[in-house]
């Protein structure tokens, strides 16, 4: 910090009068424009520069890429195989939940030839967070332009170091999950709204594209419409005219409501699987409260909280007789566009994604989705304008309240850095950032990389280190006539239910190619990228937990289990849908004929058949507009995970025991 610094701008000297500020002028009052000083300006992008730089340089010594990763890479094959945006081909499942990343990564490989998936998305995660983090930066300072026009300022960052030190925030800025664009699209909004807000009348043009970033929010993430939707809100009340309103709605909404209609008729679901799998609409409180400390408390975010307020009070006061007041505070419409409206807004959305989160009972992922709410709720303070006194020594002892203030934000950002520096290099989770313990919630990619034995897992090449993915691959080759991988306990080895024998092949075609031709072959697992993106797109892969099984996805989330681990389907039904053998001794030890039995009687059902040709059946204009018509009620549709409960509340008929069930000892004993 310069040694002569202060809030409050020094008095005006009567040359300095003479100028008037742009944004004053007669004529720019619609769009007005904030110049720097050349100091200004340049210490602006000193630090937009540096932050970036730093943010990118510790995002990239923590790339990586998870296994919800793959998952999207996963439905990404598909989709240049011509199989649709599925992970199964012939199941319409969303399996993931940011619409927007699937197919941005999407186009990304398609421009990106050859590359690898992994490589393309680690490039698209890593360049939007670095774009995120800077514009929310030049976002903020335009911000602070209208009190420093035409004056010395040093432009420090304060919340955008607070972020880029988080260790979980520099993981999750590569991991081939969304995080990237959703940091990105924040960033832009941010921008955007301050301009806007900044703008007596906004430009028609400029109105439409803010209204088409805030509809794409539900796309970003399904939860982030509640930003999104905040944001149109505010448009709409701010415009007097319905042309305008008209404008902003069909901006907005055009495309969100183009693709929910789609996502209705082709995957026949409001929403993604991956939010019914998960219970979006649940409540965890304990657990999300604990989500919450296990992020806070390894690094001490009260810290930063504190020192950010107090810096926000100090900029307050420092500028509290220098704002310019050109608002009508007497109007909705006039106070709704304003500056200090669009950081109330950012400031509400953070929290209210927070509560959303901590209420859902946060994740298994340490951190991850209390990223977004950090970033909202620093995005208003990402930088901070210190106002340079020309031509004077820098005093502690004087009582000039500008001086005062001065000392007191120099103090509180020498504070803030020093506890950047201290997270930044702060061990996280310890012991249990790779122990699933009672909360449910490890430190992913360090998980990850002990699990593989490699420190940057990228590709799923990496992943066949990990325990049982390798061997799966074994079991698929041995297995040329059809095979239901089950997991063991045993990581190199898989229990095998064999396929039905295959029917004969077309004539003169030989048996041996026309068995692996047909041979069908399903893995049951949780790790669904990491198998998912080593086998071929022909072998069908499901989990327990519902993101792609859609009879997991409809049963009922279960109270005590491991947080985004909620649902939990047993293997018989596995076994009883596919063309498995299913009796002994072609089961394993763990399955139960009996279970057997009735979950294929239950799969008989005539809700489950009809929610199951939703997915299965061949797409055709009648059955897009049945699952238009139905996709409420399949959403809403649970099927009990136990299948005799199941039989019983479909009114079912239980099967016949193959033998007569035991009864005790006869009257007259042994």
């Amino acid at each position: 910090m310069p040694p002569s610094s202060s809030v409050s701008p020094p008095a005006a000297s009567p040359g300095e009068l003479h100028t008037e500020s742009l944004a004053t002028r007669p004529g720019r009052q619609a769009w007005p424009a904030f110049p720097f000083t050349a100091f200004t300006r340049i210490s602006l992008w000193a630090t937009v520069v540096v932050v970036s730089g730093l943010w990118a340089w510790g995002a990239w010594q923590r790339r990586w890429t998870a296994d919800d990763g793959l998952i999207v890479l996963r439905t990404i094959r598909n989709l240049l195989a011509g199989n649709g945006p599925v992970f199964n081909p012939g199941e319409r499942i969303e399996s993931n939940t940011s619409t927007a990343w699937t197919y941005l990564t999407y186009f990304g490989s398609v421009i990106g030839g050859p590359m690898r998936l992994e490589y393309v998305a680690l490039a698209l995660a890593l360049g939007l967070s670095v774009a995120g983090v800077a514009m929310v930066m030049v976002g903020t300072a335009r911000l602070h332009a209208p009190s420093l026009s035409d004056r010395r300022a040093l432009i420090l960052p304060a919340g955008a170091l607070v972020y880029v030190a988080i260790p979980p925030a520099r993981d999750f800025a590569t991991s081939g999950l969304e995080n990237g664009l959703v940091t990105a699209w924040l960033g832009l909004l941010w921008w955007m709204m301050v301009c806007w807000g900044q703008a007596r009348r906004s430009r028609s043009w400029f109105s439409a594209a803010l209204a088409f970033v805030a509809g794409l929010s539900v796309l970003v993430r399904p939860e982030l419409a509640l930003i999104g939707g905040l944001a149109l809100v505010m448009m709409l009340v701010a415009v007097r005219d319905w042309r305008h309103r008209v404008l902003i709605l069909v901006a907005g909404g055009l495309l969100p409501v183009g693709y929910q209609i789609f996502r209705m008729g082709y995957y026949g679901l409001l929403v993604p699987q991956t939010a019914l799998a998960k219970d979006a609409s649940g409540s965890k409180w304990g657990q999300g409260l604990i989500y919450l400390n296990n992020f806070t408390a390894p690094y001490a975010l009260w810290i930063p909280l504190v020192l950010l307020v107090a810096l926000g009070l100090i900029l307050s006061a420092g500028r509290g007789r220098h704002a310019e007041a050109t608002v009508d505070q007497t109007r909705l419409a006039s106070w709704v566009q304003s500056p200090v409206a669009v950081v109330v807004f950012m400031l509400v959305s953070g929290a209210l994604q927070a509560l959303y989160w901590i209420r859902q009972g946060g994740d298994f992922m340490h951190g991850r989705v209390l990223l977004a709410p950090v970033f909202c709720l620093l995005a208003p303070i990402s930088v901070i304008p210190v106002v340079v006194a020309d031509g004077t020594v820098f005093d502690l002892f004087k009582r000039g309240r500008g001086h005062l203030l001065g000392g007191a934000t120099a103090a509180l950002w020498l504070g803030l850095a020093g506890w950047a520096l201290w997270a930044a290099n702060a061990p996280g989770m310890g012991s249990d950032a790779t122990r699933v313990t009672y909360s449910g919630i490890v430190d992913e990619r360090e998980f990850y990389s002990q699990a593989t034995g490699h420190a940057h897992p990228l590709t799923a090449a990496d992943y066949l280190d990990y325990p049982r993915i390798r061997s799966v691959l074994v079991a698929i080759n041995n297995t040329p006539d059809g095979a239901l991988l089950l997991p063991s306990g045993n990581y190199d080895v898989w229990d095998v239910v064999p396929a039905l024998p295959p029917p004969p092949p077309p004539p003169g075609i030989p048996m041996d190619s026309w068995r692996r031709e047909i041979a069908p072959h399903t893995v049951f697992f949780t790790n669904l990228g990491m198998v998912g993106m080593n086998v071929g797109l022909s072998t069908r892969v499901i989990d327990q937990i519902g993101l792609v099984n859609p009879l997991a996805a409809h049963t009922a989330r279960l109270g005590d289990a491991r947080i985004g681990h909620d649902k939990n389907l047993f293997p018989d039904w596995a076994v009883a849908e596919g063309p498995w053998l299913k009796e002994r001794p072609y089961i394993p030890e763990y399955l139960d004929e009996g279970w057997i039995r009735e979950a294929g009687i239950a799969l008989t059902c005539q809700q489950t058949v009809e929610k199951l040709e939703s997915i299965r059946a061949p797409m055709s204009v009648p059955r897009f507009i049945g699952n238009l018509h139905h996709a409420l009620e399949f959403t809403r549709y649970r099927i009990d995970r136990v299948p005799q409960y199941e039989l019983v509340r479909c009114g079912l008929s239980q099967p016949a025991p193959e033998s007569p069930p035991y009864t005790g000892l006869p009257a007259t004993g042994p």
